[in-house]
């Protein structure tokens, strides 16, 4: 009979960084896979096409499993679950929970069609916020994380809409030379919202213990704050962030900081914008996360984005 474990991560990417570590320090038993098996991980590769359950066979039983990867194909939610389920054999007695971690970029931007929900639709484009209950835009990844949504309560699942990830390797102000390589890219640009790595690991361990409050529901998760790309770009420019071995003082000139003030200069001039950041009303989307936090009694630990 095989050992239950408290969680399984399907996809041992970027956000396992931030995952493993809060699971040893808080002793939670876990166990992890990737495509190739390395280090540790379970070697395990996801067929969204297939129907043998064999594959799921060396996956250890568990309480909670997170899918860290995004699933797009049709009915590929449902067939993850049911093959996972069927390989269970004995010992399979604990009934398992899924948390499919998602994005955020289904809210907002020309994407949301006015023919869905229109009355709400309305609402949330005159205003400019979106919370986890505002309409979406019905991409396949969305269709397919609210058919996992639908197989609750009889398998208990929840879905986490992820905003920009950013710690360790991730830093937002790397992200600066790509998003705004020429003036006119840069006014075109208006909100950011993120996410650091830490309080993702933090949200999920929280629906872990209380999977009851999340069970049949789609979350939206942020820091709680809208950044300004107008705002960030001023400050940072587009250098990278030095090593260790590099001084800042070598990066304190506007020449070496990139373009990207001067541009900002201008814009606000152009625009009449006096200060920065802007309104929120002038970035184009705000998203409003409050609730998972005030469910799970939790505050973000990275509260806001550092270089």
């Amino acid at each position: 009979m095989k050992m239950t474990i408290d969680i399984l991560i399907l996809g041992a990417g970027w956000c396992s960084t931030f995952m493993i570590p809060l699971c040893d320090e808080k002793s939670i038993t876990y166990a992890a896979t990737s495509r190739s098996g390395r280090d540790t991980t379970i070697k395990f590769v996801f067929n969204a096409d297939s129907d043998d359950p064999e594959p799921y066979t060396v996956l250890p039983n568990a309480r909670t499993i997170l899918i860290t990867f995004p699933i797009d194909k049709k009915g590929a939610s449902e067939r993850l679950v049911r093959l996972y389920s069927q390989s269970r054999g004995e010992g399979g007695d604990v009934k398992p929970r899924f948390i499919q971690l998602g994005t955020t970029n289904m809210w907002g931007g020309s994407r949301l069609t006015r023919g869905q929900n229109a009355q709400g639709a309305d609402a949330a484009v005159q205003s400019g916020w979106y919370d986890r209950r505002s309409p979406y835009a019905p991409t396949p990844r969305a269709e397919e994380e609210a058919a996992l949504l639908a197989l609750s309560p009889a398998t208990p699942t929840t879905v986490l809409n992820l905003a920009g990830l950013w710690g360790g390797s991730r830093s937002p102000k790397n992200w600066v030379a790509k998003i705004a390589p020429s003036k006119e890219a840069l006014r075109a640009k208006g909100s950011l919202h993120l996410i650091h790595g830490l309080d993702v690991a933090r949200c999920v361990l929280a629906v872990h213990s209380d999977f009851a409050k999340a069970q049949g529901q789609r979350w939206v998760l942020t820091d709680g704050r809208v950044y300004d790309w107008w705002d960030l770009a001023s400050a940072w420019g587009s250098s990278p962030v030095p090593t260790t071995e590099e001084s800042s003082s070598n990066l304190s000139s506007s020449e070496d900081r990139g373009p990207q003030a001067m541009w900002i200069r201008e814009l606000m001039d152009e625009a009449g914008v006096r200060a920065l950041p802007r309104n929120v009303e002038l970035l184009g989307r705000a998203l409003d996360s409050r609730e998972f936090w005030t469910t799970f009694g939790l505050t973000p630990i990275k509260a806001r984005v550092e270089v």
